[in-house]
């Protein structure tokens, strides 16, 4: 039943972007601070591990509108389903960010608004994020289609690595429907159109280098 779909991307979102969002408080709150660096970037792999050990069984586990956008492309998902889905997915991350909201503060939301670091123009956030969720649908794509069980660690770990390299340049989104949940309980949206046109366009990319690989897909690994 898709209903069952829905609600499993909408409650995988919900708890990826829980223990992401509630991370920035958790280091800000410790005594003496922990560093952030390290932090986020496992509190957002380790939250999409979760998420996709729970309902990726049930939805196929895209919690991202990059992901499905990929998907959509590449016909593993109809454009109906996959529209509900991005829906499901932009709900999940806006209830996740009002509870942080509603339990922590509204401040501990809007310190997780993902916007581009000192010197970085928006531009260069937008490139970066198209490049990084297109390294990011490429191995999803491909790792999904060649190794499932593989994919379950390869996919969070991918996500792990993108933080460590652009979390303190462009805020490391690679998924609209993160940035969207934070910008839009944390009261900034003045910044938001860098994270949903970056991320798309770069799940855009992923599929075309999915695509030009895909004939190789089947032979064997040396």
């Amino acid at each position: 039943m898709n209903a069952r779909k829905y609600l499993a991307e909408l409650l995988g979102t919900f708890m990826f972007m829980m223990i992401g969002y509630l991370s920035i408080p958790a280091f800000q709150h410790a005594a003496p601070p922990a560093p952030n660096l390290l932090v986020v970037p496992f509190a957002f792999g380790l939250g999409l591990l979760a998420a996709i050990f729970a309902f990726g069984g049930i939805s196929g586990g895209h919690f991202n509108p990059a992901v499905t956008v990929a998907m959509i492309l590449d016909k593993r998902a109809p454009v109906v389903e996959g529209v509900a889905y991005i829906v499901a997915q932009i709900i999940g991350a806006i209830a996740a960010a009002v509870v942080v909201y509603l339990t922590v503060s509204q401040q501990a939301v809007t310190d997780g608004i993902t916007k581009p670091g000192a010197g970085i123009s928006d531009i260069s956030a937008v490139i970066l994020e198209a490049i990084f969720t297109a390294i990011f649908l490429t191995v999803i794509l491909i790792v999904s289609k060649r190794n499932g069980t593989m994919a379950v660690l390869a996919i969070p770990l991918t996500l792990v690595g993108i933080h460590f390299a652009i979390a303190t340049v462009t805020g490391s989104s690679v998924n609209p429907a993160r940035s969207i949940g934070s910008a839009l309980v944390g009261g900034d949206l003045s910044q938001l159109w860098i994270y949903i046109v970056g991320p798309v366009i770069g799940g855009v990319i992923g599929y075309g280098v999915y695509k030009v690989m895909d004939g190789g897909l089947d032979e064997p690994l040396v």
